[in-house]
């Protein structure tokens, strides 16, 4: 203090410049090495978990768009089979050069054994349909492949790869979070730094810099907050915490956008609004923990019954369901709708508050359509409302199908 006190102000601003270039210089250095740090980490949490996530969902896309399309076509017949067997083999390339690529990275010791069986799976499933293609080759008559059997190949490797890709997520997550962990330690460490050079400058010019340590304040509760609302937007799930269904928020994203398709292709899209009946009952009598289970129970029926990636079920809210089909026509919309019936009759849940039914029951209305231009999402759900409240209507237990999508005026 005294030495600085007893130069002259050319001196104190020289002592100033040299005291800011030393400082820049020390940034300059701790924050290239901070970069660098950061960048490998990135690099790692990148290359190392993204890309892996990328690759096998290219695989089980290949399987869904590329094979299992491909047959369903040879078996209505829309492609020769030369056109068939081009579509297979090119797809099982596709499919054998991608897994090859996915096992080149590195794998920790604990998911080398699963990343093995999924390549003897991946091999299995494989020769299911070069048999396809042998038959094609020889202009056998592919009507005869049973659906049942290649639904089911499908989406077991279906199951089996979501569990890996399911793995490499969380392993991404483990990873970011360790990456944040060592990101916050660096910014400590330059923070004490640039402290201790404000500080040695705010005792020389206090008055000069004494805003610009309010804005860098100001700044600092700015990023805090920002750094909150961030992580709140982080933490919006999809799902819902009870039964692990998807929520309402993604069904208005998944609904949106299945619509829009179905009316751009002219197919059928059918939408169920499923209601548990006397459920108010249900819990005056049994206790809103039990509500909760059953309300478990129904979303493990209805997840147990509809079974294709391409079905999709919700808890809309409260004992609200909804259910969206895609590619579905009438009839089997309609048998859709009474399995899930039947099946939560059979699970003989208790039920001595309802007065239709000893057992827990549900109330289902549907709407199936072919999509056009006139059909928006108002229109959808509005009718399936209003085919659950004539189901209800007319009894409880039941579902009431329409193919009208329009609002009865």
């Amino acid at each position: 203090m005294q030495f600085i006190e007893a130069l002259k102000l050319k001196s104190k601003l020289f002592f100033l410049f040299i005291l800011i270039t030393l400082g820049l210089v020390a940034i300059g250095i701790m924050g290239t090495l901070n970069i660098n740090s950061m960048k490998k980490n990135l690099d790692s949490l990148y290359f190392g978990s993204l890309v892996p996530v990328t690759e096998l969902n290219e695989i089980l896309q290949t399987y869904h768009s590329g094979l299992a399309s491909t047959v369903y076509k040879a078996k209505n017949l829309e492609l020769s089979p030369a056109q068939t067997s081009d579509e297979l083999e090119y797809s099982l390339k596709k499919i054998n050069t991608t897994w090859k690529r996915y096992e080149s990275h590195f794998k920790r010791y604990e998911e080398v054994e699963y990343v093995e069986y999924v390549a003897l799976e991946i091999s299995e499933t494989n020769k299911y349909f070069a048999k396809i293609i042998y038959l094609s080759l020889k202009e056998e008559d592919l009507r005869m492949i049973s659906l049942d059997a290649l639904e089911k190949k499908v989406s077991h490797i279906h199951t089996i790869m979501q569990k890996l890709i399911n793995y490499e997520v969380n392993m991404a997550r483990y990873e970011r979070k360790k990456f944040l962990q060592e990101y916050d330690v660096k910014i400590m460490q330059l923070g004490i730094i640039l402290l201790l050079i404000v500080m040695a400058v705010l005792i020389i010019s206090y008055s000069v810099f004494s805003s610009i340590q309010a804005d860098h304040t100001r700044l600092e509760l700015m990023t805090k907050k920002l750094k909150r609302s961030n992580k709140k937007l982080e933490n919006v799930s999809y799902t819902d915490s009870l039964t692990n269904m998807h929520n309402r928020r993604y069904f208005n994203l998944v609904y949106d956008r299945e619509l829009k398709r179905a009316r751009r292709t002219h197919s059928y899209i059918t939408f169920m609004m499923l209601d548990i009946d006397f459920f108010k009952q249900y819990n005056d009598t049994y206790g809103h923990l039990q509500g909760d289970e059953a309300l478990k129970s129904v979303a493990k029926i209805l997840k147990n019954t509809l079974l294709r990636p391409s079905d999709f079920v919700f808890r809309l809210g409260g004992e609200e369901f909804g259910v969206l089909l895609t590619q579905t026509d009438e009839s089997n919309s309609a048998k859709l709708a009474r399995e899930i019936g039947d099946a939560l009759r059979e699970s003989k849940i208790p039920h001595s508050g309802s007065s239709v039914n000893e057992f827990l029951t549900i109330s289902i209305g549907v709407v199936c359509c072919i999509a056009d231009d006139a059909l928006n999402e108002d229109l959808l759900i509005s009718r399936a409302d209003e085919m659950l409240y004539e189901a209800k209507d007319t009894g409880r237990d039941r579902y009431i199908i329409t193919s009208n999508a329009f609002v009865a005026a």
